[in-house]
């Protein structure tokens, strides 16, 4: 004879899944697209994971704003003024190089980014 007793799983969740509002979300997303501001700190800093923020923000300007859209779509390169930093943005993820990294290094970096 086989028992089943109903008790919760080993590695479970122990709380309720949490629900959030459409007005925390932009709130927190807005504040998150601030210049200069990491996204990790403000998703810890309200109680979520940073990929959930990121989740957030792919979802709210991903679809309302065309120009969000198309830099998600294509690579883009932006060199600073002072020439010193380069930023390439993949997907929405921002890869930063100074002039002095290695072209073979900065090659797997993007592959690392493009294939994750």
């Amino acid at each position: 004879m086989i028992e089943a007793v109903p008790d919760r799983l080993d590695g479970s969740p122990r709380q309720l899944r949490r629900f959030w509002s459409e007005e925390f979300k932009a709130t927190a997303v807005e504040q998150a697209c601030q210049p200069g501001v990491n996204m990790s700190a403000v998703a810890r800093q309200i109680g979520i994971l940073p990929s959930q923020l990121y989740r957030w923000r792919r979802e709210l300007l991903g679809s309302d704003e065309p120009g969000q859209a198309a830099a998600a779509a294509d690579p883009q390169i932006v060199v600073s003024d002072h020439d010193t930093v380069v930023e390439i943005v993949i997907d929405g993820i921002v890869v930063r190089a100074g002039r002095h990294v290695d072209e073979v290094h900065l090659q797997r970096v993007i592959r690392a980014v493009r294939s994750a």
